[in-house]
């Protein structure tokens, strides 16, 4: 466990140093290449943000489908229930998505 932690705070580390290292000198004409970073940032940011929550929401679906089977395998009497329950759990999952998806293009549409 400590070599993790090791490698995770010299991840860190790197990631902390490599700012200053972007850091764009002062004069004419950073301001349009600071604007044109900035919304670049944002979109890399918005996509990566929703590809995360949209993994996690089918890593969800899969164990939500996952304790439905095995709930009807159990009680087989209880399959119409049980699969009632799933499909509203499954479209909380995916109202979550898009409403992520939302919010991707609200912070895209912000831009200059």
């Amino acid at each position: 466990m400590n070599k993790y932690k090791y490698i995770i705070y010299a991840s860190l580390l790197m990631a902390l140093l490599a700012v200053t290292a972007m850091a764009q000198p002062g004069g004419g004409g950073a301001g349009a290449d600071n604007e044109f970073t900035v919304n670049s940032a944002k979109a890399i940011g918005a996509g990566i943000g929703f590809g995360i929550a949209a993994g996690f929401a089918g890593i969800g679906q899969g164990l939500v489908g996952k304790g439905a089977t095995e709930g009807v395998a159990r009680n087989p009497g209880a399959a119409s229930t049980v699969q009632t329950i799933m499909i509203i759990a499954l479209a909380l999952i995916e109202s979550l998505v898009l409403f992520a998806l939302l919010i991707v293009f609200v912070v895209i549409g912000f831009q200059k």
